[in-house]
Formats: C-alpha cells, structure tokens, sequence
C-alpha cells in the first residue's frame, strides 16, 4: 500500500473522509485493505457505517444503500478467497472489473438495487448473473 492509500484507509476508518474525496477507486481500495486484516462481518460492518456516516455527512443519507454496500464487499471477499495476491495493485490488475460502476448490474435490476428497501437492508439478486 502506499502512503496515500493508507492515509486513505484510516480517515475512512476514523470517519473523518470527506465525502467529496471519496471515489469509486478508493472503495475497492478499503474494502480490500479491511477485508485483508479482518473477517467479513467485521470489515462489512466497518464500511458500511462508515459509508454511511459520509452519506449523512454529504446531506445525502438517502445515498447510502445497504444492498449496494454488502454485495460489492462480498464480491470482493470472494475474489480475494479464490487466489493469492501480492498486494492491490495484484488483486485489481486482475480483476479490473471491479473498477467499473456498473458491475453489480448483471445481478441487479435498476428498480430493485435502488429501491428504499435496498437502501435500508441487503436483497437478494433478481437476476441470473449472466451478461448480455
């Protein structure tokens, strides 16, 4: 990790990140970097609260989407779990695909991924998974 991720890391932790500051990017970087020192339950827990905490603190609490948060921590768990990667820059040059926006799409339908309900618990997938 370099300095800039890991000062990234621990103002996410300490909730101190300005929102504004935040990108898609450095998403998969803590969730990567709390998922490498802690079990899933422990580093979920820590992102989605923080997640949520900028969200408020944007004036945006409506933005924080709990079945957003869970699926794309699980995703990147699972990946993890399947090889063994040096570091980041090794597990994202792998798997580029987590850098795109959209990659939650082949599981969920617009309707159901920002529904109130999503926001407020983790849903299930209404959609096979399968591209195209």
């Amino acid at each position: 990790m370099t300095v800039a991720s890991e000062n990234l890391i621990q103002a996410f932790e300490a909730r101190t990140l300005e929102p504004s500051a935040f990108h898609h990017k450095d998403h998969v970087i803590v969730a990567y970097a709390l998922l490498s020192k802690s079990c899933f339950m422990d580093a979920a827990t820590v992102y989605a609260r923080s997640i949520d905490t900028m969200a408020i603190k944007a004036g945006a609490p409506e933005k924080f989407n709990l079945t957003i948060t869970l699926a794309f921590m699980s995703m990147i768990a699972e990946r993890m779990a399947g090889a063994d990667y040096r570091e980041f820059e090794d597990f994202i040059s792998r798997n580029p695909d987590l850098l795109s926006r959209d990659i939650l799409k082949t599981w969920y339908s617009p309707a159901r991924m920002h529904s109130d309900l999503a926001r407020a618990m983790f849903l299930m997938p209404d959609r096979d998974g399968v591209a195209g």
